[in-house]
């Protein structure tokens, strides 16, 4: 835990220093905004072609071809969940939330893509639809859909916790994507990363900087919707604290499945083009 007070006094220009206003790190004026609407339009008249409902307190993975729109929905009960993204012809590429949170902000809406690692970086999917926008920021700084936390994990449960607990986020996502691809746990578990916190609420306290969350604002119905501008390899897991008002990751908080509906439009949006690899040449100046 960090001191109640510092171990250093303030020197005499403390409060300059504090009040030099802030430079936002990447400005994202020379990023072409999406334009939503031919992909709203697109939607008319699509076709579902698969679903997957992720049973509580455990996770499932799903296919989707580029040029297809997946959407998350809450069928039962308030429920949180955590996703995963890769091309689905190389796993190694894969969801960078980094940058993502970088480019975007910390919690994401209908406008705003995910990126993918480096080398490649580029937009894996771009989200169309998000029945949560009202939210918006609350009064304790809180807002759905982040990008700030990783997922629960049964290491750092160990940690603070002691003791072996397996139905936690990652071990969910590892057990899938292990099913999916073949790969044994121990591989498999190095292809799962940081998250797209589905439906999940959280932000930053003022007076510590912890991480908090509370309870999602999600109900049966609502949905986040995305378009996959690569073919994607998605992994969901219904997170074991059901809708995060108390616990990360328990026994008892209640939970509920997800569904993942596929769906392929009769014609791709208007001028759409499936993005190339990052163009940087990789010479890091040698």
């Amino acid at each position: 835990m960090k001191p109640d007070q510092p171990a250093h006094a303030a020197p005499p220009d403390a409060a300059a220093r504090k009040a030099v206003a802030p430079v936002i790190c990447y400005p994202v004026d020379g990023l072409p905004a999406p334009d939503l609407a031919p992909y709203l339009a697109a939607r008319e008249n699509w076709t579902q072609v698969a679903e997957v409902l992720v049973p509580a307190r455990d996770a499932r993975c799903f296919d989707v071809p580029a040029g297809h729109f997946f959407r998350i929905t809450s069928v039962d009960g308030p429920q949180v969940g955590d996703l995963n993204l890769w091309n689905a012809h190389d796993v190694t590429e894969r969801f960078f939330s980094g940058k993502t949170r970088a480019l975007h902000g910390t919690h994401l809406s209908a406008g705003d893509r995910m990126w993918s690692n480096l080398p490649h970086l580029r937009p894996m999917a771009l989200i169309t639809a998000d029945t949560l926008d009202w939210y918006g920021f609350d009064a304790f700084g809180g807002a759905v859909h982040d990008v700030i936390g990783t997922r629960c994990d049964p290491y750092t449960h160990n940690l603070l916790s002691g003791g072996q607990y397996h139905q936690c986020c990652h071990s969910n996502l590892t057990r899938a994507f292990s099913d999916k691809t073949g790969m044994p746990l121990h591989q498999a578990e190095m292809h799962v990363h940081d998250v797209l916190n589905v439906f999940m609420c959280t932000g930053f306290t003022r007076d510590t900087g912890q991480y908090f969350m509370k309870a999602s604002p999600v109900r049966p119905g609502d949905f986040i919707e995305f378009f996959a501008q690569i073919d994607l390899l998605g992994a969901l897991s219904a997170c074991p604290g059901g809708d995060c008002s108390s616990e990360h990751s328990s026994d008892q908080a209640a939970c509920h499945p997800l569904l993942v509906e596929v769906f392929r439009p009769q014609a791709p949006p208007a001028g759409w083009q499936g993005p190339a690899a990052n163009g940087y040449d990789r010479s890091h100046g040698r």
